[in-house]
């Protein structure tokens, strides 16, 4: 999956070479920490042997770990091989937790400071694609139908927004799992003074937690978790809403078909938002994945192992899938090709029933009751509803509305307010807003 699913950089992160470089470095940083304790026999002369000594190498790893079924006294024995007599000292008074869930924290630090390259970059193009579409009117649906006029760049600006309440997420469950854990089996410090955690900690850009239990409380992990689910959510919405827009029927928006790209193999016609739909299935898992985040908080007494091996499973491919998915998305958004003759087609379908509530204002101000307005205006939408539905030709809104001579609007007068900039005369404040992003 790592190399199908994201780029280069967040595939790293999740191999077992920088799971073990990370390991390496706190083994060494715990060395160095305690060879500064006054209390301590390590000497700062093995201390730095063991920097200089400290590797590993995966297959021989592998090959030990095949025997002793422990991952950490595999890399552990590894080591030592390497390091000679000061191996003695690695791993002094740590637990395996200390040692995974530190690296672990570390490792999910790393995800989360690329997936915020990638919000940004979203974001920006959301920005500039919403002030190149700001004034280009189309139809505004609510439950599918059409509503009240809008302008296309509000959509590209509501996108824009997402992803900049995406990145404050984010960063907010960085701080929540940016922290590290060596207090021993658990978290009592029984073995290993607590500057050692805190030495280890300030080296690796982590904060000590206040109170571990060999492990790190899950709750962190489920709201990482939750994050890149919420995450992926608003990608999938973006990506529906592509999706919509793209149906034959409809087509204001079109994703990227790019030179040589065929749509289908049996009908040469077509060209499928793809792109899109697979943003929207990728969103999927990592929804799902965030629920055995939750499920990992509760363990037994201060710790136990049922969150370990699923863990390894959905932290990195949710991590790894959002990337990817992302970044798929960032191109859509960046080549999404726009039909406004198309949106200014759709806008007209119904005849102008989409001015229809401008229209009930209008009345109002005469002093019609809202209820008659009301009953009025929808009287005559129903009518067109009925012909539109049937491909029936007919009169607009407008027409059929001053066929009654008690009307109290002229033609004029209703031309006038059904004119979809009309609806648009307010639209520079969100645009204002836009900017502060």
């Amino acid at each position: 999956m790592i190399d199908r699913y994201s780029r280069p950089e967040m595939a790293r992160i999740w191999t077992l070479q920088n799971k073990f470089e990370v390991w390496r470095e706190i083994e060494v940083l715990a060395c160095e920490a305690q060879a500064q304790l006054d209390d301590c026999s390590i000497t700062s002369e093995e201390a730095a042997l063991i920097r200089e000594r400290a590797d590993f190498c995966l297959d021989r790893i592998a090959e030990l770990e095949s025997t002793l079924r422990h991952d950490v006294i595999a890399f552990l024995t590894n080591m030592a091989e390497n390091i000679g007599e000061p191996s003695k000292w690695v791993h002094y008074g740590m637990t395996s937790s200390d040692l995974g869930d530190t690296a672990l924290a570390y490792l999910i630090v790393q995800a989360i400071d690329v997936l915020s390259v990638d919000l940004a970059r979203i974001k920006k193009i959301c920005k500039r694609r919403a002030f190149e579409a700001r004034d280009m009117v189309c139809a505004g649906r609510t439950h599918g139908v059409h509503a009240e006029p809008m302008t296309f760049g509000m959509k590209f600006a509501r996108w824009a927004h997402a992803m900049d309440r995406a990145e404050k997420r984010l960063q907010d469950a960085r701080k929540v799992i940016a922290v590290g854990a060596i207090s021993g089996a658990v978290g009592s410090y029984s073995s290993i003074d607590p500057f050692v955690e805190k030495y280890v900690c300030e080296k690796l850009g982590l904060t000590p937690d206040p109170l571990s239990t060999q492990i790190l409380a899950r709750d962190r992990h489920a709201q990482v978790l939750s994050t890149l689910a919420t995450i992926a959510a608003s990608a999938e919405d973006i990506a529906t809403e592509i999706r919509a827009l793209q149906k034959t029927e409809t087509l204001e928006a079109e994703e990227p078909f790019t030179s040589g790209q065929k749509g289908s193999s049996a009908m040469p016609h077509k060209r499928n938002p793809i792109i899109s739909e697979r943003i929207c299935g990728l969103a999927r898992v990592v929804k799902a994945n965030a629920q055995v985040g939750f499920d990992n908080v509760a363990l037994w007494h201060e710790r136990d192992i049922s969150h370990s091996g699923a863990e390894r499973v959905v932290l990195a491919d949710s991590t790894l899938a959002l990337n990817y998915l992302l970044n798929k998305l960032a191109w859509v958004l960046d080549g999404l090709v726009l039909y406004p003759q198309r949106m200014e087609a759709n806008l007209e379908a119904t005849r102008g029933l989409i001015y229809s509530s401008h229209i009930l204002l209008a009345l109002i101000d005469t002093g019609m009751s809202r209820e008659a307005a009301y009953e009025v205006v929808q009287s005559a939408a129903m009518e067109i509803w009925q012909e539109v539905q049937l491909a029936q030709e007919g009169p607009s809104l407008v027409e059929r509305l001053v066929l009654d001579s008690d009307f109290p609007l002229d033609r004029d007068q209703l031309e006038k307010i059904c004119n979809p900039r009309n609806f648009l005369s307010r639209v520079d404040i969100i645009f204002e807003r836009l900017e502060d992003l």
